[in-house]
């Protein structure tokens, strides 16, 4: 870990982390929302049901939602932090109960949506969010960073290996040891990532978290707590 004590520098380059924009409620965010709410009920009732046709209306609405939350960042230029790990938490959330309700279906599946699962929501989960050590929008943009962890991970390419192959292939093929081998060398490729991403060295903040804000409104507070 390195230390890093400068402020972000607010700049025009695309990518770069823009503070006054950050906020909660956007175009994007609010269809992030929504799909996710659907493909978690889609979902659910598909493992109800055990279909596994409504299971692909899920994983397709999660697909199809998570492409149009992003597009639509882009289009409007509202792309913030906080969408970013939000729309990080609702593919799991999403990826999870999808694949779960595969291996309710497909009992043999079980090992290597268990491997993906594992790589998904863990390895995968905190490279995504180690785009927050750097002033950036979203891990779309880590080039600005590593470009070669980026081109793995995030690239267009990238992103459509790490989210749909091994879907594909479970549907399509139904062969375990294919799916297995798919899960194992996504997952190598993620350690792989990691590894990289740790001898990188990812910023730490420095100094102290109480800003005069934060100490003005816990001062009431310490009052009630006062002997």
């Amino acid at each position: 870990m390195t230390e890093h004590s400068d402020a972000p520098v607010v700049c025009d380059h695309r990518g770069c982390v823009k503070p006054g924009r950050e906020r909660l409620f956007t175009g994007a965010t609010q269809v992030t929302f929504i799909r996710t709410a659907l493909a978690l009920a889609v979902a659910l009732y598909a493992a109800h049901e055990r279909s596994l046709p409504l299971l692909l209306v899920a994983l397709a609405t999660y697909w199809v939602g998570d492409i149009a939350d992003g597009v639509l960042a882009r289009r409007t230029d509202s792309e913030t932090r906080i969408g970013a790990v939000l729309d990080i938490a609702s593919d799991r959330l999403c990826a999870g109960a999808i694949y779960i309700g595969l291996a309710w279906l497909d009992p043999t599946m079980v090992i290597p949506i268990g491997i993906y699962l594992f790589q998904f929501a863990v390895v995968d989960t905190f490279l995504s969010l180690a785009f927050l050590a750097w002033p950036l929008t979203s891990p779309n943009y880590f080039y600005l960073v590593d470009a070669t962890i980026w081109r793995w991970n995030w690239s267009k390419l990238g992103k459509a290996v790490n989210s749909s192959l091994f879907a594909i292939l479970l549907v399509v093929t139904g062969s375990v040891p294919a799916a297995v081998a798919v899960a194992v060398c996504l997952s190598a490729v993620k350690v792989w990532s990691l590894l990289r991403l740790v001898r990188l060295g990812m910023p730490v903040p420095s100094g102290c978290a109480v800003t005069a804000a934060s100490a003005q409104a816990r001062r009431p507070l310490e009052q009630d707590v006062a002997p």
